[in-house]
């Protein structure tokens, strides 16, 4: 029997703001065990919890960038479960009207086409705190700093149907919530969870089959090999004629397989009640569309953007401008780079900012696409530098290519020079005067270097002159050599030829 896998995906994002969601503590990650609680998130009686202005304006954002409808009218609710890392013994959600529903994102699906996965809600809630389990010691302890972390949860329709989809839906949101600033997107500290629920059915039914939930996995690369398992051991249990049980399952990594958590036989009754404590929120439309009108540019348009082409007149400098280079103006917004090349840019969106702040000034995009890739992309992992915090500033790149453009220094040196240029805080023509770095363009001094250089290659000289053209990359290379790797091979190259005839 031929089955259907069908997927849906909750994602747990942690929202951007500097106090939590009922309170004033703070919401920085990393400090020492319960240092950010006070008496509301640690759900002391008496305390009062008063929303956060802030995580509402980011669920809206995001919800507004994922084509959903935003809720005028919003209710947060008691959810009713015990755990040791929720002390009131409820978690405040939103439940019966969340603040955006009805959305979707458009993905790359397994064929190579544009696949749409529709949102089906997005709620704002409080998160739980965190249990610490040590090996070695006789019990668990309870860190509450994340108690109380505004949550944006993000739940999918089931219209994934294999492992690579999930990831492209994953990738895709995980960008445009970084995209407009509203969360960090760091898996490994738990900014971004994702729990898909995976199903199979004989292909051509309707009705769906028993769900698994996949728990709270940390990387793409764990997403997509849980999935791949998970397919594989249903497959297997309804191909032998065994049922699947409800059941909440975890990724072992050292195993590679997942492994009971739970079983869900029966459904949990959170007995949800409107939270008495908060006063139901209503949003005016004029307020929610002034949101609508500051989104940024998202991802998928402006990676479309970047492929685009666009005709640039020939970058050079005018004779009678000596030093200064020609200003352009690019008549299109568009770059005509590859798909590749604007996938990477675009994943970012300080890569991005950074690429076009370049463009602005250099347009030539295929030039500065290859270095921002290239020779900064390359210095930022090394140092674990953000783009933001980059030495090398948009402008100093700029510099650097102007001076290769201009024949003051060759290609090869711009490259060399770069880490310098990245580590040493000081502009490119700096390092090029005090290094003694200018490229030799003058044609009367470059004529002299070949002279010297034709006069002790006669072989070289005679067989190029019986044909053997692959002789005159010898030969400039000699004359490189010779002027201390100084001299412009483009303009060696052109009088070598008119010397040789």
């Amino acid at each position: 029997m031929i089955f259907e896998t069908v997927i849906g995906v909750e994602v747990h994002a942690q929202l951007r703001t500097n106090s939590k969601m009922f309170c004033g503590c703070g919401t920085t990650f990393g400090l020492s065990a319960n240092s950010q609680t006070c008496p509301v998130c640690l759900g002391l009686p008496g305390s009062l919890p008063v929303i956060n202005r802030t995580a509402v304006e980011m669920a809206v954002r995001a919800g507004l960038a994922l084509n959903c409808t935003i809720a005028a009218n919003n209710q947060f609710a008691r959810k009713n479960y015990f755990y040791p890392d929720l002390p009131k013994g409820y978690q405040i959600s939103q439940y019966e009207s969340p603040i955006c529903e009805h959305g979707w994102i458009e993905v790359r699906d397994s064929s190579g086409g544009t696949a749409r996965i529709r949102i089906r809600r997005a709620h704002l809630e409080e998160d739980a705190g965190k249990n610490i389990h040590e090996t070695g010691t006789s019990g668990s302890r309870v860190d509450l700093n994340r108690a109380g972390t505004p949550l944006l949860e993000i739940v999918t329709e089931p219209d994934m149907h294999s492992a690579d989809e999930v990831v492209a839906y994953l990738k895709g949101l995980r960008e445009i919530l970084m995209y407009l600033d509203v969360c960090d997107g760091n898996m490994e500290e738990g900014s971004f969870r994702c729990e898909p629920n995976l199903s199979l059915r004989p292909l051509g039914q309707k009705q769906f089959g028993t769900k698994v939930e996949l728990k709270n996995i940390n990387s793409f690369k764990y997403v997509k090999d849980a999935v791949e398992y998970e397919i594989k051991r249903q497959t297997k249990v309804l191909t032998e004629g065994g049922k699947i049980r409800q059941e909440t399952r975890l990724w072992n990594i050292e195993r590679g397989e997942t492994a009971v958590m739970r079983s869900k036989e029966e459904a949990h009754d959170y007995r949800y009640f409107p939270d008495p404590d908060l006063v139901p929120l209503k949003l005016e439309q004029k307020w929610i569309e002034g949101f609508r009108s500051s989104l940024p540019e998202l991802p998928s348009p402006r990676m479309n953007r970047f492929i685009q082409e666009v005709i640039i007149s020939a970058w050079h400098e005018p004779p009678e401008h000596v030093g200064q280079l020609q200003k352009k103006i690019i008549p299109q917004s568009g770059y005509g780079l590859s798909e590749d090349e604007a996938k990477m840019l675009t994943a970012s969106k300080g890569i991005a900012d950074y690429f076009e702040a370049c463009v602005k000034q250099f347009p030539q995009p295929k030039i500065v696409s290859n270095w921002v890739m290239g020779e900064l992309t390359r210095e930022l992992n090394n140092s674990g530098t953000n783009i933001s915090a980059s030495p090398v500033t948009p402008e100093r790149l700029v510099s650097l290519l102007q001076l290769v453009d201009r024949g003051v220094i060759s290609l090869k040196v711009a490259r060399e020079i770069f880490p310098e240029l990245y580590s040493s805080g000081k502009v490119p023509e700096q390092i090029v005067e005090e290094k003694g770095l200018t490229q030799v363009s003058d044609e009367g001094a470059l004529a002299k270097i070949i002279e010297e250089v034709l006069g002790k290659s006669p072989g070289q000289v005679a067989q190029f002159k019986e044909g053997k053209q692959q002789v005159l990359g010898f030969l400039v290379g000699q004359v490189m050599k010779a002027s201390g790797g100084k001299a412009n091979p483009g303009k060696v190259n052109e009088l070598l030829r008119k010397k040789l005839g």
